[in-house]
């Protein structure tokens, strides 16, 4: 009975899930069958390897995902590049698969960079000016670290192949620092985490990393946009453990790969720069020892040759000693006979020179002869000395009497009169020249002053501020002035002009003047003296 109510109440017409897939198909390709969309190219990989080639249109508020056959990739003019805005020529359909519509593309014209990518080239300009992606600046990996921290989601697949891969090669201390690797608040997340690692003591609980991995899996431009933050960047550049960038495939690019250390293709090439393999290590030390044993067991069997092959041309201690020892006995066999002839011919050279009381007289008579030629000569060298002394004394004494020293005082007094007489002559003729000089300027002044020009009767005309009226073209109805005259001034009133009255007060039909206390009268020229 309710089965029958229920029939009963609505007439709509039942379709299939296929059904309703075709009819929107059908609508989409009518309506929309031939449209040309303005966006820029986003998730782009090239082609497939089917030939296809899939990726997205979008602008800041939508998204529309795109497909270019094989057929018609081959006749494009341009291939497309992820970033680029175009401007694609095609039909729009559905694929009910996924429920979801998209653009079939037979044409894409370029339409100029997309904003994202204007904004990542700006970014990228600005800090290669400041020198962030010089090679220069970019340090060495350590060779063997001992502690690796990693900087990427706890939760993806790329800590996972890391992490598996450092363990196959060599094994070691990884630090992870979990973060966000897509969304508004993965730049900041990674940039603390570049910031924490270097802030962490040397000597801390927790260990400092000798080297930084930042890793991230492939996307479009917007998945990674987050590693493309201007403040990231300078962390990176900054940080003083070196860093290795592993952010996307290979064909993708942001602004930490440009200012990293080194850049991996992919989060596993990272690993595989980051640490060396440890059995190659192992067996290259392996091979290094046995050629080193090698080499030495070489050397001392080459050394030992050379010893032997020397000792084979020395002669015997025998040979060495044979010719000295029959020199000594040579030797030893003429001293005895050398002795007795030496002996022998002293006993006659002192038979033949024996003293006598003759010979002990001659030769006091020549030292008597010889010391009083010796005392002679120091005589008349003592009087000799003598007289130069004497002689000089005179000389000093001469010169040092009374009247010379009076003759040289006299001679300077009379040099210090003239030179005083001189003195006063050039400051006289100075003074003179200053004064007329003084006197010039002074009459020059007179001459140019505005005040003789007023004692010849004319005025010197000001308005209220004290400004001087040149021309009658400045003066308005009603407009107060000030009269300056040779012997005083005076103020008055404007009755016309030309200039437009500057308030709205009413003007009087004549001038008045308003007599004010004469000034003292300033006579032109009169400007003192010096003297």
């Amino acid at each position: 009975m309710s089965d029958a109510a229920s029939e009963s109440r609505t007439n709509a017409t039942e379709y299939t899930v296929s059904e309703i897939s075709g009819a929107l198909k059908r609508t989409v390709e009518d309506v929309f069958g031939h449209v040309r969309v303005r966006g820029e190219i986003s998730g782009y990989r090239g082609p497939h390897s089917s030939g296809h080639a899939y990726f997205a249109l979008k602008d800041d508020r939508a998204r529309l995902d795109a497909v270019v056959w094989k057929t018609t990739m081959s006749r494009l003019k341009f291939r497309p590049e992820e970033g680029m805005e175009v401007i694609a020529t095609g039909r729009l359909t559905t694929y009910p698969g996924k429920s979801n519509y998209q653009i079939v593309i037979d044409n894409l014209e370029p339409a100029g960079a997309g904003a994202l990518m204007a904004l990542l080239e700006e970014r990228k300009r600005r800090l290669q000016a400041e020198g962030l992606f010089d090679a220069g600046r970019k340090r060495r990996l350590p060779f063997m670290p001992r502690v690796i921290g990693v900087i990427t989601s706890p939760t993806g697949s790329v800590i996972r192949d890391i992490i598996h891969r450092i363990k196959d090669r060599f094994p070691l201390h990884v630090l992870v620092w979990p973060v966000r690797v897509q969304g508004e608040t993965a730049g900041a997340e990674v940039t603390a985490a570049v910031n924490g690692f270097n802030a962490l003591a040397l000597d801390g609980a927790i260990p400092h990393p000798d080297l930084l991995i930042v890793a991230r899996g492939g996307g479009s431009l917007e998945d990674l946009w987050g590693f493309n933050d201007e403040a990231l960047a300078r962390a990176a550049a900054a940080s003083r453990i070196p860093l290795i960038s592993a952010v996307g495939h290979e064909t993708d690019w942001t602004l930490i790969d440009l200012v990293a250390d080194v850049r991996a293709p992919t989060p596993t090439g990272a690993a595989e720069i980051a640490v060396p393999v440890k059995a190659d290590l192992e067996a290259t030390l392996a091979g290094l020892g046995a050629r080193l044993k090698a080499a030495v067991s070489r050397n001392f069997e080459r050394k030992r040759q050379v010893v032997r092959a020397a000792a084979r041309a020395l002669p015997s201690p025998d040979q060495l000693l044979a010719l000295p020892r029959r020199r000594f006995d040579e030797a030893t066999s003429r001293l005895g006979r050398a002795l007795s002839v030496s002996i022998e011919r002293k006993r006659a050279r002192l038979q033949s020179q024996r003293l006598t009381p003759a010979t002990l007289s001659r030769r006091m008579n020549e030292a008597r002869t010889l010391t009083g030629r010796d005392l002679a000569r120091a005589q008349a060298a003592f009087f000799a000395i003598v007289r130069e002394r004497r002689a000089r004394f005179s000389r000093n004494a001469a010169r040092l009497s009374p009247a010379p020293i009076a003759r040289r005082q006299k001679l300077q007094a009379d040099a210090l009169t003239r030179l005083t007489r001189r003195q006063d002559q050039a400051i006289s003729r100075r003074l003179d020249r200053l004064r007329g000089k003084l006197t010039q300027a002074d009459r020059l002044l007179a001459t140019l002053s505005h005040k003789s020009v007023l004692a010849r009767g004319f005025a010197l005309v000001k308005d209220a501020d004290g400004a001087v009226v040149k021309h009658a073209a400045e003066v308005a109805p009603g407009m107060a002035l000030s009269l300056e005259f040779a012997d005083g001034a005076a103020d008055a009133i404007a009755t016309s002009g030309t200039a437009r009255p500057t308030s709205g007060t009413a003007q009087p039909a004549r001038p008045k003047a308003i007599a004010r206390p004469a000034a003292k009268s300033r006579e032109p020229g009169n400007q003192g003296s010096l003297f």
